[in-house]
C-alpha cells in the first residue's frame, strides 16, 4: 500500500463504531497486511500474545482494546509483557474506544490522542507498512490526506472529461488543478476575506447534481483575474465579485472548466474542508506531481526529497558562505546591509525542477539569513527585498512546473507570515507579481541563458560553448549589475540502457560539438556539462545530485575531462550515499554530490559520511588530492599476470550443456571424452555448480564429425546462428564448431573473476581452476599465471580500486580487465614478496576448501563468512598492505590516496618518452 492508500484506510477506520474485538484486526489490515496474514492471528496460530484483548504480530506490533479508562495501564502491560521484547514488536497500541495511546519502541517517540482522532497520526505507524520515513514526512499527514483527495478529484474528472485527457488539453487540465489548490490554500489563510470562501460558494451556487459547476468555478476564475473597479463592466456576477484580485498569470486566460459530476463535486467540497493552512511546500509539490502523472501514480504521498538531502546541495554551493558572512558582519550596519543587498540579488537556478523543491527551499533559507539581517539592523518589519523570479527553473512535465511556482507562492506567503506577521503578509501578497520564471520545455533542448540571463559581471561575451554567432547572443538580455546565480538540482538519471530514443538523441546533441562517442554515458552527465557551459559565460557554480557512475569507470573519461578542460575544478562533493527516503522495500538510488567552479581560491571540501575534511584537490573519482583520470590500458601497467575475456558461446544452448547430459554424450553417444570439456561462467564459479561444453579445436572437426550427435549438436548451432538479426553472428555459422569469441590465450591451470560481483561482498570472488576449463565470456580469467596474482585480486586493495575506477552494473562490481586489473598498481615486488603472497593466496583457497561443500556464494557472505576464511583474507591484507606503506591502511581512504599516488607515478613513468 502506498502513503495514500494508507491514509485512508485508517480514516476510514477511525470513523466507523469503535468494535473492541475487531480494533486490531482492522488496524492491521488498514497498515497493508494481507487478508490470509489476519485469517492466522483470528484463530490464534500466530498470535503470540498473552494478554486479555491482545494481539501480538511478530517483528510488527502488540495491540490491546481495554475497558474504558484503562489504557495507560494497557499500554504499561504491552512495554512490559516478556512476549512483546521476545518477538520483536516495533510498537505497542493500547485504546479504549475514546483514547489511543502508542510508543515506537525503537525510537522512544510516544502518541497520545482522542480515539476519533488517531487517524490524524497515522504517519506515526508507517513502518508498519514498510515505509522508512524521515522526520518530515511523519510530521506531513496533511500532505498526504491533500495529496490523496486530490488524486480522487483528479481521476474523476479525466473520467468525466474525456477530451481534457488528450495531450492538447493537458496543461489546461494541470492549470485548472494548480488554481483549485491555490484556492484552497488562500481561503484558509485569510488571502480570501471570509471563512471557507471558495468552497462555501461552491456549495452554495452549485447545483446538487453538479450540473453547472465548471460555470460556478469558471465564474470566480474569471473574477480573480479582473480589478475590482473593471468587474461590474466586465459583467462579473455579484457572489463573485467577493473575491480579490490575483492574477499574477494564474487566472489570466482560458477560465473554461472540466464538467464535474455529482462525485467530483463532493470530492471537491471534501479537500476544501481540509486545513489548508498546514501546507508544507517543502513536501506538497513532490507528492502532488504524482497526481497528473501516470508513471508515479503508484507511489503516491512516496514521491519526497528531503530537506536534509537538499541542503547537502545548497549548503556548501552558497548557503555557509552567507552564514559565514553573516557571523563576521555581526551587528555591524553597513556590513549587514552589503550582505542583504548581496542576498536580494542571488539567483538560484534549476535546470530540472520538478515541482520546485530546491528553489522553496533556497528561498526559504535565503529569508531566514536576510530576517536576522534586519533583527540585527533594527528592521524586523522591512518587507523583503528578495523577489521570487530570482528563482528560476525548468521542468518538462507541465503540471509540475505549474506546481512549482505555485510552491514558491505559498513559500513566499508564510515566510511573510513568519517574518512580517499576518497583516503585512496579506498586505503585500495581492496581486501576485505576473512574471513567471519557472520554464516549461526540454532542459537539454533549450538555451539555459534565455530562462536565466547573464548579469553583466565577468561574463564571457561570445564563445562556442553556448552561442554561435553574435546574433543568438544578441537576444540574450542582461540583466542588472553585480548578482551571482547559482546551478543546483537532481536532474533525471538513467543509465544507457534505459534511455529512450528521444533522451538518447538528447546526449547526441548536447554533446555533439564535442569529438568522440557519448552514448555510454548516463542521462546526468547532460546536465552537467550544460552546467559547465553556462557556468563558463556566467561565472557561476554549480552543483548536482548525479548517479556515482558518473563518477566510475569509462564515464570518468568521457565527461570529466571536457569538464576540467573548462577549466572547472571539483570544489566539494559527497562521496556515495543512498538517496532513499520512504518506502524501505524500494531500493535508493546511489548518488554522489558535485560542486564545480572556476573559482581558485574556495576550499575544496570533501563530505563522507556527513562529516567535511578540507583537502587539496578533489578528483573526478571524489578522491583526495589526485585529479588523475585513470584510463583503459591493453596492457598491464604493474609487473602482473595478464588477465583475458572468456569465450563467448552464442549457440542456442547447445555446445554448453549440463553435467549430466555430458556425461550422456561420452557414455550414451559414445562421443570421445576429449571434446568435452568443464565450463565455468560467473554462475557456475560463484554456486559451484560447473557445467560441461562440446570444445572441438579445427585441426580435430573431422575426427568429430563422425559422430552422429556431435553432427546433430553442430546442426543446430548453425541454424541458430543462421537466423540471427546480427550480421556479426550470422557469419559465424559457417563455424559453427567452437564459440564465436576465442579467449585470446588458453592454459591448463586457471585464476578467474566474475564481470559482475555482488557489493556485498567484501572480497571480489575470484577462484582457481586447475582442470583444464573453458571459461565463458560472463568471466575474466588468467592462464597458467602464478599464484600470487590471487592474492592481489582477493585484497581490500583491489575492491576498493575495482569499486572507484570501474562501472557499476546498478550498486554491483563490473569488473574489467582493461580499466581495472591493467590499471591497478602494484609495486615492484620481491621474490620474497611473491612467495609470501602465494602462501597467502593458498591459505585462503585452503580455507575454502575446508568448508566443502560450501560455495562462495555462502562462504562470502557477509554475515555468514566462516572466522578461518575471514582471518586468511586479514592476513593476506595485511602481507599486501605492508609491501605498500610497511603497515595496515587505516581506512579505504587512505588505499585510495596511496593508489593513486602510485597509479600517477607509475603512469608518469610507463608514458614517459
Amino acid at each position: 500500500m502506498n502513503a495514500v492508500e494508507i491514509e485512508e484506510a485508517v480514516s476510514e477506520l477511525a470513523e466507523q463504531p469503535f468494535d473492541p474485538a475487531e480494533f486490531p484486526f482492522a488496524f492491521l489490515e488498514a497498515y497493508g497486511n494481507k487478508e490470509t496474514t489476519v485469517k492466522r492471528l483470528r484463530k490464534g496460530n500466530s498470535n503470540k500474545s498473552k494478554i486479555e484483548g491482545g494481539v501480538l504480530q511478530r517483528n510488527n506490533i502488540h495491540i490491546a482494546t481495554c475497558e474504558a479508562g484503562a489504557v495507560a495501564d494497557t499500554l504499561r502491560q504491552l512495554q512490559e509483557a516478556p512476549e512483546t521484547a521476545k518477538n520483536k514488536a516495533k510498537f505497542v497500541l493500547a485504546t479504549d474506544g475514546e483514547e489511543l495511546q502508542a510508543e515506537n519502541l525503537n525510537s522512544g517517540e510516544t502518541l497520545a490522542c482522542a480515539y476519533p482522532d488517531f487517524h490524524q497520526h497515522f504517519t506515526f505507524f508507517f513502518e508498519l507498512a514498510g515505509i522508512s520515513t524521515v522526520k518530515e514526512i511523519r510530521e506531513s499527514s496533511f500532505d498526504i490526506k491533500a495529496t490523496g483527495r486530490l488524486n480522487k478529484l483528479y481521476m474523476e474528472l479525466l473520467r468525466a472529461n474525456p477530451d481534457w485527457v488528450t495531450p492538447e488539453r493537458k496543461q489546461d487540465m494541470n492549470h485548472f488543478m494548480a488554481r483549485l489548490i491555490f484556492c484552497f490554500f488562500a481561503e484558509d489563510t485569510s488571502i480570501f476575506a471570509g471563512d471557507n470562501l471558495f468552497t462555501g460558494t461552491v456549495e452554495q451556487m452549485s447545483a446538487p447534481d453538479a450540473s453547472n459547476m465548471h460555470e460556478i468555478i469558471g465564474e470566480l476564475f474569471r473574477a480573480m483575474d479582473v480589478k475590482a473597479e473593471e468587474r461590474e463592466a466586465q459583467g462579473i456576477r455579484t457572489w463573485a465579485r467577493k473575491f480579490p484580485y490575483v492574477n499574477g498569470e494564474l487566472f489570466s486566460g482560458a477560465t473554461d472548466c472540466p464538467r464535474f459530476t455529482k462525485i467530483a463535486r463532493s470530492y471537491l467540497l471534501h479537500v476544501g474542508r481540509l486545513d489548508w493552512q498546514q501546507i508544507n511546500p517543502d513536501i506538497f509539490g513532490s507528492m502532488i506531481q504524482a497526481v497528473a502523472d501516470e508513471d508515479e501514480r503508484g507511489s503516491l504521498g512516496m514521491h519526497y526529497t528531503s530537506v536534509p538531502n537538499i541542503l547537502k546541495v545548497l549548503n556548501p554551493l552558497f548557503l555557509d558562505e552567507l552564514r559565514e558572512q553573516l557571523e563576521e558582519a555581526g551587528d555591524n550596519p553597513r556590513k549587514l546591509l552589503n550582505l542583504r543587498r548581496r542576498i536580494a540579488r542571488i539567483r538560484v537556478f534549476d535546470p530540472a525542477c520538478g515541482s520546485g523543491n530546491f528553489l522553496v527551499i533556497a528561498y526559504k533559507q535565503l529569508r531566514e539569513i536576510e530576517h536576522e539581517i534586519n533583527r540585527r539592523r533594527g528592521e524586523p518589519d522591512r518587507p523583503t527585498e528578495i523577489p521570487l523570479t530570482n528563482f528560476r527553473g525548468i521542468e518538462i512535465k507541465g503540471f509540475s512546473a505549474e506546481i512549482a511556482r505555485l510552491a514558491l507562492i505559498i513559500a513566499e506567503y508564510q515566510c511573510d507570515v513568519l517574518y512580517l506577521g499576518q497583516q503585512l503578509a496579506l498586505a503585500e501578497f495581492l496581486p501576485l507579481d505576473a512574471e513567471n520564471w519557472i520554464t516549461c520545455g526540454n532542459a537539454l533542448r533549450i538555451n539555459w541563458l534565455t530562462v536565466c540571463p547573464p548579469t553583466g559581471t565577468g561574463v564571457k561575451l561570445y564563445g562556442d560553448d553556448l552561442f554561435s554567432t553574435p546574433l543568438q547572443q544578441a537576444n540574450i538580455d542582461f540583466e542588472h549589475e553585480g548578482g551571482e546565480t547559482f546551478i543546483c538540482g537532481n536532474p533525471p538519471y538513467k543509465g544507457r540502457n534505459r534511455q529512450s530514443a528521444l533522451e538518447k538523441k538528447d546526449t547526441a546533441q548536447v554533446f555533439s560539438k564535442y569529438k568522440g562517442s557519448f552514448a555510454s554515458l548516463d542521462y546526468v552527465a547532460n546536465w552537467m556539462i550544460k552546467a559547465a557551459e553556462f557556468c563558463t559565460v556566467t561565472n557561476s557554480n554549480a552543483a548536482l545530485v548525479t548517479t556515482n557512475s558518473i563518477c566510475q569507470g569509462e564515464q570518468v573519461a568521457l565527461l570529466w575531462s571536457l569538464v576540467f578542460n573548462k577549466g572547472f575544478e571539483i570544489y566539494f562533493a559527497h562521496t556515495s550515499f543512498k538517496w532513499a527516503n520512504l518506502a524501505s522495500h524500494k531500493a535508493g538510488v546511489t548518488v554522489v554530490i558535485i560542486g564545480i567552479s572556476k573559482n581558485k581560491t574556495k576550499k575544496r571540501l570533501l563530505f563522507t559520511d556527513d562529516v567535511s575534511r578540507e583537502v587539496d584537490v578533489i578528483g573526478p573519482y571524489l578522491v583526495p588530492c589526485s585529479s588523475v583520470i585513470v584510463s583503459k590500458r591493453n596492457k598491464p601497467l604493474s609487473l602482473v599476470g595478464t588477465m583475458y575475456l572468456g569465450n563467448m558461446a552464442k549457440d542456442g544452448g547447445n555446445l554448453i550443456m549440463s553435467r549430466d547430459n555430458a556425461e550422456a554424450l561420452i557414455f550414451k553417444d559414445k562421443v570421445s571424452a576429449k571434446f568435452i570439456r568443464p565450463f565455468y561462467g560467473s554462475d557456475e564459479l560463484i554456486k559451484a555448480k560447473p557445467r560441461a561444453c562440446l570444445w572441438i579445436e579445427d585441426e580435430f572437426l573431422n575426427d568429430a564429425l563422425e559422430n552422429d550427435k556431435v553432427k546433430e549438436i553442430i546442426s543446430k548451432v548453425r541454424d541458430f546462428r543462421s537466423a540471427s538479426k546480427a550480421a556479426s553472428t550470422r557469419k559465424h555459422a559457417a563455424t559453427p564448431h567452437r564459440f564465436v569469441q576465442l579467449s585470446a590465450s588458453v592454459g591448463n591451470k586457471a585464476i578467474v573473476i566474475p564481470r559482475v560481483s555482488s557489493e556485498n561482498r567484501h572480497y571480489l570472488p575470484v577462484d582457481y581452476i586447475d582442470s583444464n576449463p573453458v571459461i565463458g565470456d560472463k568471466c575474466y580469467v588468467m592462464y597458467d599465471e602464478p599464484l600470487w596474482n590471487l592474492s592481489l585480486i582477493a585484497s581490500k586493495l583491489h575492491i576498493v580500486w575495482i569499486g572507484t575506477v570501474c562501472s557499476r552494473l546498478r550498486t554491483d562490481y563490473s569488473y574489467g580487465n582493461k580499466l581495472g586489473w591493467n590499471t591497478f598498481p602494484v609495486p615492484k615486488l620481491t621474490t620474497k614478496n611473491k612467495e609470501d603472497l602465494t602462501r597467502c593466496a593458498e591459505d585462503i583457497l585452503l580455507a575454502r576448501e575446508r568448508h566443502f561443500p560450501a560455495t562462495i556464494a555462502d562462504l562470502y557472505d557477509p554475515e555468514k563468512m566462516p572466522e578461518d576464511l575471514r582471518h586468511a583474507h586479514e592476513r593476506n591484507d595485511e602481507v599486501l598492505e605492508r609491501i605498500y606503506i610497511g603497515r595496515r591502511f587505516k581506512n579505504d581512504t587512505e588505499r585510495l590516496e596511496k593508489l593513486f599516488e602510485l597509479y600517477t607515478e607509475m603512469t608518469a613513468k610507463k608514458d614517459r618518452p
